[in-house]
C-alpha cells in the first residue's frame, strides 16, 4: 500500500503545482486507504463482479464560506487486489489487464466542478485520465461527495467503460465457450480523512 500511496502523492503534487493556480483560501489534504472498488460486467454464463478494498487516494479540498472546492484528486487500485468468488476468473482478469506489466489502475483528475445539493452533500463532475492495462484515456467521472459530521469526506460513484477502449480483450473461459461482455462498470466508495 505504501507504494500505491506514494504514486498518488507524486501525481497529486505535480497536478497541484503545475495545473492549478494558487488559491487564497486554506486547503486541506485528505487521504484514503482501503477504499472499496468494484468492477462489474456480464458474460454468456452469468453476471460477475470483481472487488477490491485496497484502493488508495489523495485529494485536496478547499472550504470557503458555503462552498467546497476539489483542487486535486488521484487514485490507485492494484489490479491483483481485485477478487471474485472464483480464482480462475481472477487469473483471467489479471491476464486480460496485463497485471504483471501494469500492476495498477489509476485515475488523476485534471478539472473538477462541485454543485451543492444540501448542507453536506455535493454533486461532483471531474475530468481526468484513467489508465487501465497501460492505456490512458481522458474520461469524465461523476460522483457524490458528502461531508460527514466527523469532517471526513465520502466520495461515491461509478463509471461505465468498454474494455476494448483500453486495448483489453474481454476474457474468455472453458476453451472460449464462456465469453465476457465488453461493457463494464467501475464503482467506488471512498472515505477521505484530513491529514
Amino acid at each position: 500500500m505504501r507504494h500505491n500511496y506514494s504514486i498518488c502523492s507524486g501525481i497529486l503534487f505535480l497536478f497541484t503545482c503545475v495545473a492549478l493556480p494558487l488559491l487564497s483560501t486554506a486547503q486541506f489534504r485528505y487521504t484514503t486507504q482501503k477504499a472499496a472498488v468494484s468492477i462489474a460486467g456480464t458474460s454468456s454464463l452469468h453476471d460477475w463482479t470483481e472487488k477490491s478494498k485496497e484502493g488508495a487516494g489523495v485529494a485536496v479540498f478547499t472550504f470557503a464560506d458555503d462552498k467546497l472546492v476539489l483542487n486535486g484528486l488521484s487514485f490507485v487500485v492494484p489490479v491483483k487486489s481485485l477478487k471474485s468468488e472464483h480464482s480462475s476468473m481472477d487469473n483471467n482478469t489479471y491476464k486480460a489487464l496485463k497485471a504483471d506489466k501494469n500492476p495498477n489502475i489509476t485515475y488523476t483528475a485534471t478539472t473538477a466542478h462541485l454543485t451543492r445539493i444540501d448542507a453536506e452533500t455535493f454533486n461532483a463532475t471531474t475530468t481526468g485520465t484513467l489508465t487501465i492495462a497501460g492505456t490512458t484515456n481522458n474520461v469524465e467521472i461523476a460522483a457524490n461527495v458528502k461531508v460527514n459530521p466527523d469532517k471526513t469526506i465520502t466520495v461515491t460513484g461509478s463509471k461505465k467503460i468498454k474494455m476494448t477502449d483500453y486495448k483489453v480483450d474481454p476474457p474468455t473461459a472453458v476453451m472460449g465457450t464462456i465469453k465476457t461482455g465488453n461493457d463494464i462498470t467501475i464503482s467506488f466508495n471512498c472515505k477521505f480523512i484530513k491529514q
